[in-house]
């Protein structure tokens, strides 16, 4: 009888997550490929850096778990990028007035589990992902320098086996991301890994791992 319940129990949890899943949930969300391109210049060309909140638009924003993954990637970001940042511009100018890198991420595409829906429906509630684009340019006319974008995701299993340590991890790794490319591009353009897996690209130039 008890396991009886608990059946009817998980069906009623995982009926009502579909319900309250937006009809967006399921689309496709991955990088274009598995490279950003170089930027226009490297960026030791600019004096000071400065990075914008993470922006997030419609249809995502005001979402619950997708709110709570802009909360978490930011502090992500906070993380990973501020002490690059700092570093940078303590560093003394050369031009005057300075030049200024403007570095405005935005969350492109989302789709992200929280811990109740792990907790309640586990892989039925299906994977995490997350496309984050990150406009890169001359704050002072505008000029766009770059516009890479990242990607990361959290499979279904892996979610619901860590009980959504593994859809908080893929966060973690996006920042991650962007912080290796603003390091890798400072004295030269190289452009970088985007996260998106392709079977032509060698393992150690595919940036950090996504959940499986």
């Amino acid at each position: 009888m008890n396991y009886r319940w608990a059946t009817r129990w998980l069906v009623f949890a995982v009926f009502l997550l579909a319900l309250s899943s937006p009809l967006w949930a399921s689309e496709t969300i991955e990088a274009a490929s598995a490279t950003n391109p170089a930027p226009a210049v490297a960026f030791s060309t600019f004096d000071r850096f400065e990075v914008a909140p993470i922006a997030m638009g419609s249809p995502y924003a005001g979402q619950n778990a997708n709110d709570v993954a802009l909360k978490d990637l930011q502090a992500d970001m906070d993380r990973r990028v501020q002490p690059w940042l700092s570093a940078k511009n303590s560093q003394p100018g050369k031009s005057d007035p300075p030049r200024v890198l403007l570095i405005e991420p935005r969350i492109e595409k989302v789709k992200f589990v929280g811990g109740g829906a792990r907790f309640w429906a586990g892989a039925f509630a299906g994977s995490s992902g997350i496309l984050l684009k990150v406009r890169i340019s001359d704050k002072a006319t505008g000029a766009l320098i770059a516009e890479p974008e990242f990607y990361q995701h959290a499979a279904a299993m892996a979610g619901a086996w860590s009980f959504g340590a593994a859809d908080k991890a893929m966060l973690e790794r996006t920042a991650s991301l962007v912080a290796d490319y603003l390091e890798s591009n400072f004295s030269q353009a190289v452009g970088g890994p985007t996260g998106k897996v392709s079977a032509s690209t060698p393992a150690n130039a595919q940036g950090p791992a996504a959940g499986n």
